[in-house]
């Protein structure tokens, strides 16, 4: 997000979130804990595990891949809202739309936009990374085809709820101008080696004073949809974003709360597999009642 104080820019849909769930100072030293953990986190088991760490890294970075293949082909609705919050607690500005990710009448994937009501956001806009963090980045996916481009680090073992997963941290080796990058810690089902929980931020920021575009930490809570794959249901960020060129004469610190829901997940097309440790899962389609005469 970018400030609105000081800025010569043209208003698109993009957006640049302002303030996400800590201070960009505080960035830098604490990536992966935007939030306290919720007490479904059991205790972290740092002992090395059975199989070697590359090996489960190997594994869960194909099954990723197939996750991603399978998630291609599902249409599903995303309602995003960013809030800024004052210092009495109470929301002072919103941004809120509801799109429905589908596909055309080609075949080509899309977005509708459903409901977007005028943004009342006053004290930042939205930035083009701010979308693509929405769209893309919150429901981060560390694919074979991907995880090259990171360092990927085991941390030990953990309960979230009931599952029990394997813990990594992850971190881009080289950022590129105009390319996001995932920077936090994942957890990985043991058994279905998938992610389930993501815990980080985007990167990178612009803290270039007059021009800064800074993103919030967030959390990514992913579920089992269709029985094979965990897909992400609930994104949500909250915390305090420091912008040198605010309105005082320290900048301007601004508390951002934002909320990402996916729901209505639903297999698009008959033609579609699912391929799921090299067996097709496909679920049946169903066929339509046959009519009875009147």
């Amino acid at each position: 997000m970018r400030n609105h104080w000081g800025l010569a820019i043209v208003l698109t849909a993009g957006c640049a979130l302002a303030a996400g769930c800590v201070s960009a100072q505080a960035q830098s030293k604490d990536t992966f804990s935007p939030m306290a953990l919720d007490a479904g986190f059991g205790p972290m088991n740092l002992a090395e595990p059975a199989t070697p760490p590359e090996e489960i890294i190997r594994q869960f970075a194909a099954k990723e891949s197939e996750f991603q293949e399978a998630l291609n082909h599902y249409t599903y609705r995303r309602v995003a809202r960013v809030q800024t919050i004052d210092d009495d607690n109470k929301v002072d500005g919103e941004y809120y739309q509801v799109d429905d990710v589908m596909f055309d009448l080609t075949g080509k994937r899309t977005e509708k936009t459903v409901y977007a009501p005028e943004s009342s956001l006053q004290r930042v806009i939205m930035s083009p990374s701010d979308m693509q963090d929405i769209q893309h980045g919150y429901s981060f996916v560390l694919t074979k085809e991907a995880i090259s481009q990171y360092n990927v680090k085991y941390v030990g073992r953990q309960k979230v709820d009931e599952v029990d997963c394997y813990v990594f941290d992850v971190e881009p080796k080289v950022i590129e101008k105009k390319i996001r990058y995932f920077l936090g810690r994942v957890w990985v089902d043991a058994t279905d080696l998938q992610i389930v929980v993501t815990n980080g931020r985007m990167v990178p920021d612009d803290t270039k004073k007059g021009q800064e575009d800074l993103h919030p930490p967030f959390m990514t809570w992913r579920q089992q949809v269709d029985g094979h794959y965990w897909f992400p249901v609930y994104t949500k960020g909250e915390g305090i974003l420091h912008f040198a060129s605010g309105k005082g004469y320290l900048g301007e610190d601004v508390h951002m709360r934002d909320t990402i829901k996916y729901t209505d997940y639903k297999q698009y097309g008959s033609t579609m597999k699912i391929i799921y440790e090299g067996k097709d899962v496909t679920p049946p389609q169903k066929q339509p009642e046959p009519q009875t005469k009147k």
